[in-house]
């Protein structure tokens, strides 16, 4: 189980991507995703799905490890796709009672799948790419204006940081307990629904005590090291733009000048 899980893992590496600051990469990862729901026909969210592949070659990260943060989703992905199939106006190409797919049908289907699928991408990239450490500095650096309103923007940016962590860790530990409760003689795959919604109990009940039990070990562990959040907090690694940072973003605005001219000429 643990192995399909790529959420929240961090891939070292000396890449391009893996060079570039944090804080470009979010803003970037941002721009993406507006980007592709930007692309409202087939040449605009061409141009946001061939940058999205170019990215992910860019980070020398291996391209199974892309595809396994998708399949964990892949059911979500076919499951809106096949619902958005009956959902189009026109001439039907097919009709079977109520359920009617049309040309639209099809070009909504076609469309919502690649939407999912790039957001998974550009999304894994991220994490792929960007140490924990190094996103919660950048998003502390990013939410710093919040500060006026008084919002603890350090504490937010840690929690985010440590939620995003430990999804791996909480994981493989119900990979050891599912494995645990088998070799008790738990049966988690046969039965209706009812009975495998059952069988779940025995795996959760011991993965939240064992959440609350790291909770409670990591927070003794930050007092223990006078962590108190940003009060006079420096940073041993400064964020700088570079370069390749000023470049990226200059690619980045001309595929969205590119993806606004393809929907602005070629039509919606």
């Amino acid at each position: 189980m643990v192995s399909n899980i790529t959420l929240g893992q961090y891939v070292p590496g000396k890449s391009f991507l893996h060079r570039m600051d944090a804080r470009v990469k979010i803003v970037l990862i941002i721009a993406f995703i507006v980007l592709v729901f930007v692309g409202q026909n087939y040449p605009a969210l061409g141009i946001v799905v061939v940058s999205v592949l170019g990215v992910m070659a860019f980070s020398n990260v291996p391209v199974k490890l892309y595809f396994k943060s998708l399949r964990m989703i892949i059911f979500v992905v076919i499951l809106t796709a096949g619902l958005n199939l009956f959902y189009g106006r026109g001439e039907p190409l097919w009709q079977f009672g109520f359920m009617t797919i049309t040309e639209a049908g099809i070009t909504n289907a076609v469309f919502i799948a690649l939407r999912i699928i790039s957001l998974i991408f550009i999304s894994s990239v991220l994490t792929f790419t960007t140490s924990p450490t190094d996103l919660t500095d950048a998003l502390e650096r990013l939410m710093k204006p919040l500060k006026v309103l008084h919002i603890s923007v350090h504490e937010i940016a840690m929690m985010m940081s440590i939620a995003l962590r430990f999804i791996p860790t909480l994981v493989d530990e119900l990979d050891k307990i599912k494995k645990a409760q088998m070799a008790r003689g738990a049966d988690f795959d046969t039965g209706g629904l009812a009975a495998k919604a059952k069988s779940m109990v025995p795996l959760l009940v011991p993965l939240f005590i064992s959440a609350f039990r790291r909770a409670d070990e990591l927070a003794m562990a930050m007092e223990a090291r006078c962590y108190r959040g940003d009060i006079n907090r420096t940073k041993m690694k400064k964020l700088e733009y570079r370069k390749n940072d000023y470049i990226t973003f200059g690619v980045v605005t001309g595929v969205t000048v590119l993806v606004i001219l393809s929907r602005i000429f070629l039509g919606v």
